[in-house]
């Protein structure tokens, strides 16, 4: 009995020693082997190249037949709904629905219906890097060629390409409004603005201090694939990449990141940059908000964000150390000048004026301010309570890897301001949702507001006059 007593326990620790080996592994693969980037790289560069280069076809075509299954990809644009600067929006619900359903059935159904039936609409998944397991700035072809043809300054990458079609971007380039001078409209003159032309268009208009800000969020520094290291992702050494590379006049191209301060890899979000404009009445920056005024944030994507969160490897590739006193504070002015484009249909309290607005888009205002709940988060003048929110989306579905991505939970997410909204596709953070359409029926999924379909047409046309 005594030598059975023994087996058993014996049988138990081997059980526990199991779970325990187990229970570690899964901790180890989510937690990561490290939090840093390798430094001392070995293979040399022609290699890094070569190796990546060969390997780019077979990851942008798994990348590509990701998004086809998603989205439908037609350019359709609307005849009438235009951003500001002229673009077309491209119109309808763009993400594709499962076989079987449709909207109306999907949302009627409760979120762990649609989570045990594997019915979560694939584009409301979190989206992948083009590459997620290398991740790294990527720019749209449109803003490569401006650059290269003003600055002679090169972003292409030799591993990858941006990945979203033109005509689900913002326009380009984007007009420029300033909170000072709202009687000059545009002050872009139709231009991208860059080191070459900022001085002629801007001398005159803004202060020294201002304009020195402007300079600066113009020059290229070096940043994680722009460089002149070993392990860069640009064919020729370079200069780097400037705040407005991605943040372009002011506004955004759709530029596309990972957020630096989430590990390991897989974990990482993407992200949509975000619109400069409005900046001044923004209180929350930084892709997990953590960062209080945008003079912290300025700072921060120098010393941290441009190297992947990593101030180990931005010594290697060249930091640039930006003094707070006067260039981080001379960069931010110029942010906080940068306003929203006009709105004519909004009177001074940010909500429509009866005698310029339609009845469909007073009812579309109705149903934000009510029914859709968007005015909880997202409430006038500006449509941001400046605050962080959890859409709990993983309800809906089970933790999967996508194409190198971990698709679980996405935490808090900051309102984003919706002025000017028509102008900054794609949207969500990380820019899932391809247009104005895509987001209504995520937000009437994901809230449980259950819209009919007027009542989304409506919402939609409400979203457009802001």
């Amino acid at each position: 009995m005594k030598s059975m007593r023994h087996t058993h326990y014996a049988a138990l620790l081997g059980v526990v020693f199991l779970f325990a080996v187990s229970v570690a592994l899964a901790q180890q693969a989510s937690q990561g082997v490290t939090s840093y980037m390798p430094v001392d790289i070995k293979e040399s560069f022609s290699s890094i190249m070569a190796r990546m280069k060969a390997a780019k076809p077979d990851i942008a075509k798994q990348h590509d037949d990701l998004l086809k299954e998603r989205y439908d990809l037609s350019n359709r644009p609307s005849q009438n709904d235009k951003m500001t600067g002229g673009k077309p929006l491209q119109e309808g619900v763009r993400v594709k629905l499962p076989a079987g359903t449709d909207w109306d059935k999907l949302a009627a159904m409760t979120p762990s219906e649609i989570q045990d039936k594997n019915l979560f609409p694939k584009g409301f998944y979190p989206l992948p890097h083009p590459n997620h397991s290398e991740g790294g700035m990527v720019f749209p072809k449109f803003m490569i060629d401006e650059v290269k043809k003003q600055e002679d300054r090169d972003l292409t990458r030799f591993d990858l390409d941006y990945d979203l079609p033109d005509h689900f971007l913002p326009v380009f380039p984007a007009p420029i409004f300033l909170t000072t001078r709202p009687d000059l409209g545009d002050v872009s003159k139709g231009k991208l603005v860059t080191i070459a032309n900022y001085y002629e268009l801007f001398n005159g208009l803004l202060n020294p201090k201002q304009l020195e800000g402007l300079r600066l969020l113009l020059t290229p520094f070096p940043q994680q694939q722009f460089n002149q290291t070993e392990d860069r992702r640009s064919e020729k050494i370079s200069r780097g990449v400037a705040c407005f590379d991605c943040h372009a006049n002011g506004h955004t191209n759709a530029g596309t990141h990972l957020v630096g301060d989430i590990r390991p890899q897989e974990f990482r979000h993407r992200i949509d940059t975000p619109s400069l404009r409005g900046v001044n009445i923004q209180r929350l920056f930084g892709s997990q908000r953590a960062l209080k005024t945008v003079e912290d944030f300025t700072e921060f994507e120098q010393r941290g964000a441009y190297f992947d969160g990593d101030p180990v490897i931005a010594t290697k590739k060249g930091v640039n150390i930006l003094e707070r006193g006067s260039q981080v504070h001379f960069m931010a002015e110029f942010q906080e000048l940068l306003d929203f484009p006009p709105a004519p249909k909004l009177d001074l309290f940010g909500k429509l004026d009866p005698a310029k607005a339609t009845p469909a888009e007073l009812r579309g205002q109705e149903i934000f301010f009510g029914k859709g709940q968007c005015g909880t988060c997202h409430t006038a003048p500006y449509y941001t309570d400046n605050l962080m929110h959890n859409l709990k989306a993983e309800r809906f579905y089970k933790p999967v890897l996508i194409n190198g991505i971990m698709a679980s939970a996405d935490g808090p997410i900051k309102t984003f301001p919706l002025r000017g909204i028509k102008d900054s596709p794609p949207y969500l953070h990380d820019g899932r949702l391809l247009t104005l359409e895509d987001s209504v029926e995520f937000f009437n999924l994901v809230l449980g507001t259950k819209l009919t379909s007027a009542e989304k047409q409506d919402l939609v046309l409400f979203l457009k006059t802001l």
